[in-house]
């Protein structure tokens, strides 16, 4: 594959190694930094304007889908409810993929934001529980195939980089 072959498949930002994180921090992921060419950094908590560092947060009442349809909500650890940031971040990366005609995202697993098969309990205690984040429940009730950082490695990353080319 050649550098000058653009392509848009959307990665969580932290995931590329910048310090987008709640804590400050990031999840840089060797195989996606060596791929990073080919992939658009994303990170929806800071396209919903929340500040680096904050207070860490997660999901309360359910899932993203149940946000998304209003019975859930996203408290901080200060019990500050923050649904509205996220569901900005969560709309800002859809309306992003969708300019760009993205099939495939590969997210930070267990995020509030970017979990695509589970997620934090809501409870701050570290357990997780089934289910999406926000921006990976919005993306995928969209079309938009959510793999995490777990599930790639180098052999798949190639696939999907040369599906998204066709």
């Amino acid at each position: 594959m050649e550098e000058s072959e653009f392509i848009m498949i959307l990665v969580s930002s932290c995931l590329l190694g910048n310090n987008v994180k709640y804590s400050g921090g990031n999840n840089g992921h060797e195989l996606l930094m060596k791929y990073r060419q080919y992939l658009t950094a994303v990170c929806p908590e800071c396209l919903g304007e929340l500040p680096i560092p904050r207070p860490p947060a997660e999901l309360q009442g359910g899932d993203g889908h149940a946000v998304l349809a209003g019975r859930a909500k996203v408290c901080n650890k200060e019990d500050l409810d923050v649904t509205g940031h996220f569901l900005q971040g969560a709309k800002l990366a859809l309306d992003m993929a969708q300019k760009h005609s993205v099939k495939i995202a590969i997210l930070k697993a267990n995020s509030p934001s970017c979990g695509n098969v589970q997620i934090y309990s809501g409870r701050f205690d570290g357990e997780k529980i089934p289910g999406a984040g926000v921006a990976a429940a919005l993306l995928m009730e969209n079309g938009i195939k959510v793999y995490s950082e777990q599930e790639i490695d180098e052999d798949l990353l190639k696939r999907l980089i040369a599906e998204d080319r066709g």
